[in-house]
């Protein structure tokens, strides 16, 4: 059950980190936000270099986390713009998702069969999500015509789709490539760095941001973010590597419902009571698909 706790760590720094991203995007842009923090993950990933056994590091291997990094980019990017532009409350819990669409997609394209408990898990979801999007629990199709019509709910299912390609490039990465957790976080962030500086060079006068403001108290919550933020990759990888993908991403997934709780009380988002309640039905049918 080592996996289990570490799992829920990476759950507990997650839904702290949320909390405090959004904070911050309170005064910066989505787009300068990932790419400071993303530096400064770098300088505080500087001791993982000096436990990487650089024997195990080959070109395939880090072609591989090549991909998986530009990816994780779009998704971590997609999910700070959503964070900033939607209340806490309602943005998080909807990337409790991700389950939901595997199994769809599988169905659909794969010709995988839906157990009974998978089909249970999908009306949770479906659930879930109509209370959490519903203004006046009346039209059945308002839930579902959001993400067609705002371009943020857009952005956190394109974060569905590249989360969880990123966490089977994990396993793959871990299990058959034989990579480390340490080796894995480190270069993942000199990726991440050098993805969001390239973004950042060539698309800042693009995004709708405030002018470039800088303060130290930014810098210090920055900082803060960083330390949290490479502490619950990091467990996230080294609970990959204990225990299937599903089941970590089962109990990585309980931060959605602290940081809905706790992050909506903090900005006084409103509904907080109908948007809990909805998460954790969201929560529900998640692991009742990932417990297959």
């Amino acid at each position: 059950m080592t996996w289990f706790f570490i799992a829920l760590l990476s759950a507990f720094l997650s839904a702290f980190a949320a909390i405090t991203q959004k904070k911050v995007l309170y005064n910066l842009g989505a787009l300068e936000f990932s790419f400071i923090l993303s530096i400064v993950n770098l300088l505080f990933s500087i001791p993982f270099f000096f436990f990487i056994n650089y024997q195990t590091i080959n070109s395939t291997n880090l072609l591989i986390l090549f991909i998986k990094s530009f990816i994780g980019v779009g998704a971590f990017l997609s999910v700070m713009i959503s964070l900033k532009n939607l209340e806490i409350s309602n943005a998080l819990p909807l990337l409790a998702l991700t389950p939901g669409f595997v199994a769809v997609f599988a169905f659909l394209f794969l010709g995988e069969s839906l157990k009974l408990i998978e089909v249970v898990g999908l009306i949770f979801l479906i659930a879930g999500i109509f209370i959490l999007e519903s203004k006046n629990f009346k039209d059945l199709f308002i839930p579902f015509s959001t993400f067609i019509k705002s371009k943020y709910h857009r952005f956190i299912l394109l974060a569905l789709l590249l989360f969880t390609a990123s966490s089977i490039l994990d396993k793959l990465l871990l299990i058959k490539l034989n990579l480390s957790p340490i080796s894995l976080t480190a270069f993942q962030h000199i990726f991440f760095a050098l993805f969001f500086s390239i973004l950042y060079i060539f698309f800042r006068n693009k995004e709708e941001a405030a002018p470039i403001t800088i303060k130290k108290n930014n810098l210090g919550w920055i900082a803060l973010i960083s330390i949290i933020t490479i502490g619950y990759r990091y467990t996230q990888i080294v609970a990959i590597s204990l225990a299937s993908v599903a089941l970590v991403l089962a109990i990585k997934r309980t931060s959605v419902f602290w940081a809905t709780v706790i992050g909506g009380k903090i900005f006084n988002d409103k509904d907080l009571l109908k948007r809990s309640i909805a998460a954790i039905l969201i929560l529900i049918g998640a692991i009742l698909i990932l417990r297959e």
